[in-house]
């Protein structure tokens, strides 16, 4: 199935209904389709054909979501740009993707000359084109979208992700949520990171609404909820820290939830539990997958036995979905059955990078079949479930230790008053030190060192701590861990261990 036909069997199922709600601004099912055929022969005359590939260069509003349904419609790839990232690093996803239009809202449209020469489509005032009387044909195997990594140690990478990997994915999907008409998705996600296809897609497969959620509304998430008939919730794990300092998990605060889904970061247990009893009508569950194996690619339904399962205070993440394989890899690079990196193969693998030269070390093969080596390690629990133990760069060595920074978190919030903690390790002279950021009650370095004796070797009690009132949060709201990796370096700059 085509990405954009499951649009068009929400169009089937509600006509009337609104697709997405922002703020005060909604379009039924009929009007954005209406538009979405306007906007898309809009595109494939200004592109003189069918464009390889469209950005759309908007922030959440129509322009935004009836540009990628048009896109989609135009039987081009979607290239989702965000305004409010730095211009360079938009130019080299424009680049790299190679769009052939481009389509912009207000915002978008002031960053349009410092972008590759396309035609462009400027939502706000469209001018009269020949409409599409239905959507153009596309191959299982084109593309029905581009995403890039964080690029955070370099350029970006983008991931073509095909109609096949979704066909599969949201088959899945389809079957695991029975979403209806009646339903109401939150849409918390950027459009650049690919759980926001999992808001819209899901949605609008079922003629349900998406509802993006803004800022402010964690504030008062339950009123928002309520007012705007939510009944399906899907964020990062960091949502939960927000929600919980206003005041807005309180039990049974979210009763028109029937389901909750987390994915994006590691889930904690304390913030699983405490959601769920907020929301006590619904399912809680714990999503894990890169964006190279499409959106999702395991699940853990929460329940009273994930406590006994999870590891160093995080939720397991199930097991991988349907139709798909997957090996645990020790240092060696030999098959471990306990512990070791996740290695995963099936129908939502994609087929590698834009730039082939960047497969290297993450699309490989291996017994005649070719697999993603994910870089995250995990644990094989006593039911058969992983566990997430972080990143396998996650490791540091001090003094000679080899530790998993997320066990010194886990200490670290096991110390009275500690809400999170977030523990970073930076290279000071030639040696790791490290260095915690930690939300809730302030405390001392003399209180966390005492309280951390009976939880972690002397040599690995970090030395530096630092109180925040919020942990700094990314475009997807995820903990920024860039920015505190950046606010350590001062720390050891302050205290004369770095130069």
């Amino acid at each position: 199935m085509a990405l954009h036909a499951r649009f068009r069997r929400g169009l089937a199922a509600a006509p009337d209904r609104a697709a997405f709600r922002v703020g005060d601004e909604e379009l039924t099912y009929t009007q954005a389709d209406t538009l979405a055929l306007r906007w898309a022969g809009a595109l494939v005359e200004l592109a003189g054909g069918r464009p390889k590939a469209v950005g759309v260069l908007a922030e959440k509003s129509a322009a935004c979501y009836v540009g990628i349904l048009a896109a989609l419609y135009a039987g081009a790839a979607v290239v989702p740009l965000n305004p409010d990232f730095p211009v360079v690093r938009t130019q080299r996803m424009a680049a790299a993707a190679g769009i052939g239009a481009l389509i912009v809202d207000e915002r978008g449209e002031r960053l349009v000359d410092q972008l590759p020469t396309v035609p462009v489509l400027a939502a706000h005032r469209p001018k009269p084109r020949a409409a599409l009387t239905a959507p153009l044909s596309v191959a299982p195997d084109d593309p029905a979208y581009v995403l890039f990594t964080s690029g955070s140690t370099g350029r970006p990478k983008g991931v073509p992700i095909t109609h096949a990997n979704l066909t599969h994915y949201f088959g899945l999907v389809d079957e695991w949520y029975q979403a209806t008409p009646a339903d109401a998705f939150s849409q918390t996600f950027d459009v650049t990171f690919d759980c926001a296809m999992f808001d819209l897609f899901t949605a609008w497969g079922a003629g349900a609404t998406a509802v993006a959620v803004p800022a402010w509304a964690y504030r008062d998430l339950p009123a928002f909820v309520a007012d705007q008939g939510i009944t399906v919730w899907f964020s990062t794990p960091s949502a939960i820290g927000l929600v919980r300092r206003a005041a807005g998990l309180a039990a049974g605060s979210l009763p028109g939830l029937r389901l909750s889904l987390f994915a994006g970061e590691a889930l904690k247990c304390a913030d699983a539990a405490d959601w769920q009893r907020a929301a006590a009508n619904s399912a809680v569950e714990n999503l894990y997958g890169p964006t190279e194996l499409t959106i999702t690619v395991t699940r853990h339904r929460w329940s009273e036995a994930s406590l006994g399962l999870g590891v160093n205070g995080m939720a397991p993440i199930g097991r991988p979905n349907a139709g798909h394989d997957h090996l645990l890899l020790d240092l060696a690079g030999e098959p471990a059955e306990a512990e070791g990196e996740l290695w995963i193969t099936g129908p939502q693998l994609t087929a590698g990078y834009l730039d082939p030269a960047d497969d290297t070390g993450r699309y490989a093969r291996r017994g005649g079949r070719r697999w993603y080596a994910t870089g995250d390690r995990v644990r094989r629990a006593d039911n058969g479930e992983l566990v997430y133990l972080g990143r396998s760069d996650s490791q540091v060595q001090v003094q000679g230790w080899r530790v998993e920074l997320a066990e010194v978190d886990h200490a670290v919030r096991g110390c009275a008053g500690v809400e999170d903690a977030v523990t970073v390790g930076v290279t000071a002279a030639d040696s790791t030190e490290l260095v915690v950021f930690y939300t809730g009650q302030q405390s001392s370095t003399a209180r966390f060192a005492a309280q951390l004796r009976g939880a972690l070797p002397t040599g690995l009690i970090p030395r530096h701590y630092r109180h925040l009132v919020d942990m700094p949060l990314n475009a997807n709201r995820k903990v920024d861990r860039l920015e505190l990796v950046e606010r350590a370096r001062k720390v050891l700059v302050e205290a004369g261990r770095v130069g």
